[in-house]
This record gives C-alpha cells, structure tokens and sequence, in this order.
C-alpha cells in the first residue's frame, strides 16, 4: 500500500526522498511497536529490519524493548541462574 501526504518543500530539501521515506517507514513503525498494535518482530519486518536492529532502533527513541519491572527482570535472571 502506498500512502502520499504533502510535506514543506524546504523540509525535503534537507534529505533525499529516500532518506525521509525510510525514517517514516522507522518512526511508525516504532509508534505502532511502542503502541502496542504490533509485536516487536512484526514492527522490526515493517522497518524493513531484523530484530536486533530494530531493538537498536527502539533503544535510539528511547522505546522499551523488554516489557516488565525491576522485579520481574530480577526473577527471570534468577531463575535462568538456577536452570
């Protein structure tokens, strides 16, 4: 699907239509992760990256990756620790 929105003149000047492309094919695709609509690897696919990149990406918008609490990171790490 492809989507057309008007922009600035002078706000595409400063990149190529690439580049601005790929950061909002980035950018909702972050906003559709950090919103809950989409699972991480299905947000990393519509960024056209892989998942640890996309994770690189989400970290860079300062976007959680790992969903939970101090105390329950601890347990897990605990109880990986004991396996």
């Amino acid at each position: 699907m492809q989507i057309a929105f008007e922009l600035p003149n002078d706000f595409v000047a400063l990149q190529s239509v690439a580049q601005v492309r790929q950061e909002v094919q980035f950018s909702y695709a972050v906003w559709l992760y950090q919103h809950g609509r989409v699972t991480l690897a299905r947000a990393a696919e519509l960024a056209g990256l892989n998942l640890y990149d996309f994770m690189g990406l989400c970290k860079s918008n300062r976007v959680a990756v790992i969903d939970m609490n101090r105390d329950e990171l601890l347990e897990e790490l605990n109880d990986m620790g004991r396996a």
